[in-house]
């Protein structure tokens, strides 16, 4: 086995890690520590272009449990790689997030463009999902902050990261319980022009697979699926009609934050921005569908979580 690395994803809404390492004789990368806390770190960033000190420590406090996760497995500092995304690229108090982080783990906080985390995600994503068709995937990554489209077989062709996500449009539009339908056709209006954007710079019409990543879409998966507690292995990799996946976003848009709590396969740090999430979601689906007869999604457990691991395992001698 090789040395142990720690991948640490810190999103709008979330803060991820991941300890790994690789096995020599398979060349898999093998999971010794996978962790999330919903620390909605993004909170108000959209209105206020700043970071809520409330939700920084939130953030802080996750790292310093994930420290001792990492002391644990002997991960050293030089092995770490901690990896900031929508949310901290808008702040303009950044310092404060990243210096804690710097104090915390004695690594510098990278904040990534929207670029490197298309990447990023397209590489975790790909290289789970089994059988796949030839040709060109399409993966989309709906964060709270921002979304990805990313277009390749084996590397990344084409890449667009657009300032929209679960958190980001709830915060924009959809403030009743549930939604309206004047506040729901400003959020589809809001999406639906960035996707406009995002179809000149990606040819969607060249994809043979849409793989979704992220919370939004393995909850609207787990959703449709019907199990009850959350289970990753029936999640990774499902198929899904899209028909039945557009359904289940229409249905939880519509629903009151209390309905979608007695859905015990929804994170309670997801409930309130899932409808959001899942609008987003719906309209890349009827996107996709039109410009390339995609006919069903592909969901995938691992994303730029699992890129960045990647990477750093590729680096250990």
């Amino acid at each position: 086995m090789s040395a142990p690395v720690a991948a640490i994803d810190c999103g709008t809404n979330s803060i991820r890690l991941l300890i790994a390492r690789r096995d020599e004789a398979s060349g898999e990368m093998v999971e010794l520590e996978r962790q999330l806390e919903m620390v909605r770190l993004g909170l108000g960033v959209d209105q206020t272009g700043q970071f809520d000190p409330v939700a920084v420590e939130r953030t802080l406090q996750a790292a310093r449990h994930y420290r001792t996760l990492i002391d644990r497995h002997g991960v050293t500092r030089r092995e770490i790689r901690f990896v900031a995304t929508s949310a901290t690229r808008d702040a303009a108090n950044r310092d404060l997030f990243i210096d804690g982080i710097r104090e915390i783990l004695g690594v510098e906080p990278e904040v990534i463009s929207g670029q490197e985390e298309a990447a990023l995600s397209f590489r975790g994503a790909v290289s789970t999902v089994q059988r796949l068709p030839a040709g060109p995937r399409l993966v989309v990554d709906i964060g709270g902050g921002s979304t990805e489209l990313v277009l390749g077989t084996e590397t990344p062709t084409h890449r667009i990261s657009m300032d929209m996500g679960s958190v980001r449009m709830t915060e924009r539009h959809l403030h009743s319980d549930p939604p309206t339908a004047a506040e729901i056709a400003a959020a589809t209006a809001d999406i639906d022009a960035h996707l406009d954007a995002a179809e000149a710079a990606v040819p969607l019409h060249e994809a043979t697979a849409l793989i979704g990543v992220a919370g939004t879409v393995t909850t609207v998966t787990a959703v449709a699926t019907g199990i009850q507690d959350y289970r990753p292995d029936v999640t990774h990799g499902a198929h899904l009609p899209v028909e039945q996946v557009e359904s289940i976003c229409r249905t939880l848009l519509g629903e009151t934050r209390q309905q979608r709590s007695l859905r015990p396969v929804i994170h309670p740090g997801r409930i309130d921005v899932i409808g959001a999430g899942a609008l987003i979601w719906s309209r890349i689906i009827t996107r996709v569908e039109a410009a390339a007869a995609i006919t069903e999604t592909r969901t995938s457990e691992h994303d730029i979580l699992d890129g960045i691991a990647l990477d750093l395992l590729d680096a250990v001698p």
